[in-house]
């Protein structure tokens, strides 16, 4: 990691103890004096950046709750995984040692990785008499804590990558996701909330109540298919139109927005796509001059109770051509 990365840790919220929606502009007030204070020149983000941003703070666990490595350590036991995942050498046939999972820093891969895995452990837990072990988030979390920080696994990269999920679409159809999942049982507004762990964890759970062996899927694939499902819901999670209208209204966004007073641009039927990304970057390049006309005109800053009121007001802004 750069070093003005790593000199970033030291005063602002450390990874796994934010919500993504302190990102935009529920804590950008505070931002933006903390800089100020610091005598650091205000950052202008492109939307370009700030996707990348979003993707170096989730490669950094940003968005995940904080685990422990010691019940890690009893997870990784109790589980039986290292009955047969040694951290330096294998214990069974095809049971790769942890110092080559190289999913540990990837978190889409992980969850191919887990995915794939799935149909051969469970082979491997009939052969040995024991039952499936389900997972919950919390415990996989610990197990990912304890493993990643391994004298072992140090050499493990942190990279989050995501594709456009132009082709997940094709391959949800084709690797037959489509015959189960509509619906009632549609993955469409199911995932917003989920981080790539707990969509590991639902996976894994699920896999052995499958008709069918899990189908196996390779890395482009699984980025494509996450891509197309998650990613999109992420970013553009799914909303009302009419409490964002609301929201739009209460947090004072249309007393400068509605109508381009104090020299602020109309929001609503500029026929542009808005997402959190897209919000982040207008309000690092633009929000100083806001925030100081809203104080001009004796406007609070608004804040934003719960990620769903941006999701909304989002939503609304969309909504309107």
């Amino acid at each position: 990691m750069p070093q003005h990365r790593r000199e970033g840790w030291k005063n602002g919220s450390r990874p796994g103890q934010a919500h993504r929606s302190q990102l935009h502009s529920g804590a950008a007030g505070q931002h933006w004096a903390a800089i100020e204070g610091a005598g650091i020149e205000k950052p202008k983000l492109s939307p370009e950046a700030a996707a990348d941003l979003f993707a170096f703070f989730y490669s950094s666990r940003f968005f995940d709750k904080p685990g422990d490595a010691s019940r890690g350590k009893q997870v990784f036991n109790s589980r039986h995984c290292a009955d047969c995942h040694g951290v330096n050498e294998s214990k069974a046939e095809n049971a790769p040692p942890v110092v080559k999972w190289d999913s540990l820093g990837q978190p889409m891969i992980l969850v191919q990785q887990m995915w794939n895995h799935s149909g051969r452990m469970h082979e491997a837990f009939a052969r040995r008499r024991i039952s499936w072990q389900q997972l919950t988030t919390p415990e996989l979390t610990d197990m990912l804590v304890y493993l990643r920080t391994l004298p072992e696994a140090q050499h493990l990269a942190f990279r989050f990558a995501y594709t456009s999920g132009q082709e997940g679409e094709a391959i949800f159809q084709s690797k037959g996701c489509i015959k189960c999942h509509t619906g009632k049982l549609s993955l469409d507004d199911r995932l917003h909330n989920l981080t790539l762990t707990d969509i590991a964890v639902d996976m894994w759970n699920h896999a052995p109540r499958m008709v069918q062996p899990p189908p196996n899927l390779t890395q482009e694939e699984m980025q494509q298919l996450l891509s197309y499902l998650w990613m999109r819901q992420f970013i553009y999670p799914a909303a009302s139109e009419s409490r964002g209208k609301q929201v739009f209204r209460q947090k004072h966004c249309a007393d400068c927005h509605a109508g381009g007073q104090h020299g602020a641009p109309p929001l609503p039927g500029q026929g542009r796509k808005f997402s959190e990304v897209t919000i982040i970057s207008a309000l690092w390049r633009h929000g100083p001059q806001m925030l100081q006309r809203m104080r001009q005109a004796n406007i609070a800053w608004p804040r934003f109770s719960n990620p769903e009121q941006v999701a909304d007001l989002l939503a609304y802004l969309n909504s309107v051509q």
